[in-house]
């Protein structure tokens, strides 16, 4: 019922009625506002905003979709002083509607490096965004498969076409069949996978995988326009600071496409004179620092640079890591091993000049990394010696008590041979194989762990000494407890076969609640440990040295 110009009228927070309906989603009424005055559609608030960026800010998707529509394109065009298509496009990104975003920048490929009406820019709001990149996800494995194997993203998709549940089927049986042999066996595995992804709802899966490959592909098209501004330019985007952000999160889809449509970004230096790869030493971030060894020769000049506090790469690794990097692993000791095989590895490939050169503090790269880790030495030692000294006491109430129960065997002793009642029996057997085991395997883990308690704890020790150390006094502990309760069980079972045998079924059972536990709580520590000291490696590149 309203005239025309008073539905421009603003309230006290300068919005408008039709600001207001695009935030409820209130579709019939913005669109008879919109026939009435099509003006609504750019006029903005008092923070500058037009409503289809209202309508972004307090996530109302489906309205900015309909508003992106009939909003007119000309006040979007970042070639006007208008800032609208900017802010938009920030809207579009903080709020995940990339579909839009990729729209957006096809049709003005500027917006990608323009201010907005907050001071932001698009790059810099990517680079604050793992979350919505592969390199933030960990999906087990079968998942990772499904992920990688069985679905595809199409153009259409991309560009924010629905696609019918039927149609998700079709491709995700064409793109398995790429990885079957034609067979009867191909169709029933399909079947199989279908029924796993429908019942299990799977579906998030193909969501998750459409929304990483929609922020590479802006990306793309963002990073398209680096190469056309200059270094001035550059700067006032805050280009270094996106980049060392998105190092910092561990993004390498940003470094990737950065590189691959930028290529001479490898050799920028930021304010501390510090190139793409140096931040990435310093950020401890192994998958993108692969990438210098992909580069042919141009690895050489992206290595042997050295920032203005003159580190050479060698000094940046001898620097503690970030906390975020290291709160990922267990305990200080192998926090400690993690930064000595960080070291290491680059001091095989630089050249061996680098582990004599002094920086402006007159150190050289062994002396920094003593400095710098100092204290996470110390709690290394503090954890390790923990850690030792409570397995050790366990180990050592184990081979008393086998060592006690070696003499007091089961069912006794017959007085006129000496020799144990039960000796025929299979599960006396049992029980003396068990028990010699558990006995010999806690004795080892004792010695082991004493030898833990009074190692030296010199930095290189941390590096694999230790670790192995506790590796070997772990499993020989675990060991000892499961033939621990095996002899338990079996010894339960010679006492109770001849009255009580049902008895011994639920005790043996209950035997395994121990087992369980030492698994939960242990045996995750034990397997990273082996996977850190003898599965692992740093980078993934062939281990020749720059000279």
């Amino acid at each position: 019922m309203m005239g025309k110009e008073e539905l421009e009228m603003k309230n006290d927070m300068g919005e408008t009625a039709f600001s207001i309906a695009t935030i409820n989603e209130s579709r019939k009424m913005v669109e008879d506002m919109v026939e009435k005055n099509s003006n609504l559609l750019t006029l903005k608030n008092r923070y500058g905003a037009i409503p289809v960026v209202v309508a972004s800010l307090f996530s109302a998707k489906e309205m900015v979709r309909y508003l992106y529509q009939i909003t007119p394109k000309e006040i979007l065009n970042p070639e006007t002083e208008d800032r609208s298509g900017a802010t938009l496009l920030t809207s579009l990104i903080a709020d995940g509607i990339f579909d839009l975003a990729i729209s957006l920048v096809k049709t003005y490929p500027k917006l990608g490096v323009t201010e907005d009406i907050n001071n932001n820019y698009a790059i810099k709001l990517l680079a604050h965004k793992p979350s919505v990149f592969m390199s933030s996800k960990s999906f087990v494995f079968w998942k990772r498969w499904i992920y990688d194997s069985c679905i595809k993203i199409s153009n259409r998709e991309l560009e924010g076409e629905k696609i019918s549940k039927g149609e998700l089927r079709r491709d995700l049986e064409s793109n398995t069949m790429q990885h079957q042999r034609p067979s009867d066996v191909r169709g029933s595995l399909m079947n199989f996978i279908w029924k796993l992804t429908k019942r299990f709802e799977f579906k998030h899966i193909h969501d998750a995988k459409l929304q990483h490959d929609q922020a590479v592909e802006l990306l793309k098209c963002i990073f398209k326009e680096i190469p056309k501004l200059s270094n001035q330019q550059l700067e006032t985007i805050g280009l270094d600071k996106a980049i060392y952000d998105a190092i910092k999160h561990g993004m390498f889809e940003f470094i990737d496409e950065i590189i691959e449509l930028y290529p001479e970004i490898i050799w920028r230096k930021d304010k501390k004179g510090r190139t793409l790869f140096a931040n990435v030493i310093v950020l401890r971030q192994e998958k993108i620092f692969n990438h210098v060894f992909r580069l042919g020769e141009k690895q050489r000049i992206t290595l042997l640079r050295h920032d203005i506090f003159r580190n050479n790469f060698l000094h940046l690794a001898a620097k503690l890591s970030p906390p975020s990097r290291l709160d990922h692993i267990s305990g200080a000791a192998l926090q400690m091993q993690r930064e000595l095989q960080w070291f290491e590895e680059l001091r095989r490939i630089l050249p061996p000049k680098f582990e004599e050169e002094l920086n402006e503090n007159n150190r050289t790269p062994a002396s920094l990394f003593s400095h710098e880790h100092k204290e996470l030495m110390k709690e290394g030692e503090k954890w390790m010696k923990n850690n030792a000294a409570s397995c050790m006491v366990v180990a050592t109430l184990i081979s008393a008590v086998m060592f006690t129960s070696a003499f007091t065997v089961p069912g006794g002793i017959d007085e006129k041979t000496g020799s144990p009642i039960f000796l025929r029996s299979n599960a006396f057997l049992v029980f003396v194989i068990a028990n010699s085991l558990s006995l010999f395997s806690s004795s080892t883990s004792v010695l082991v762990f004493l030898g833990v308690l009074t190692s030296h704890y010199a930095e290189k020790d941390f590096l694999q000494s230790l670790p192995a150390k506790s590796i070997l006094g772990l499993f020989t502990l675990f060991f000892s407890i499961v033939t621990m309760m095996v002899a338990f069980g079996s010894a339960i079972f010679i006492t109770l076969q001849e009255r009580l045998a049902w008895v011994s079924i639920p005790v043996i059972i209950l035997s395994t609640v121990p087992i369980a536990f030492f698994t939960l709580l242990q045996f995750p520590l034990l397997i990273e440990m082996l996977v850190s000291t003898y599965c692992c490696r740093i980078f993934d590149i062939p281990q020749t040295k720059l000279k």
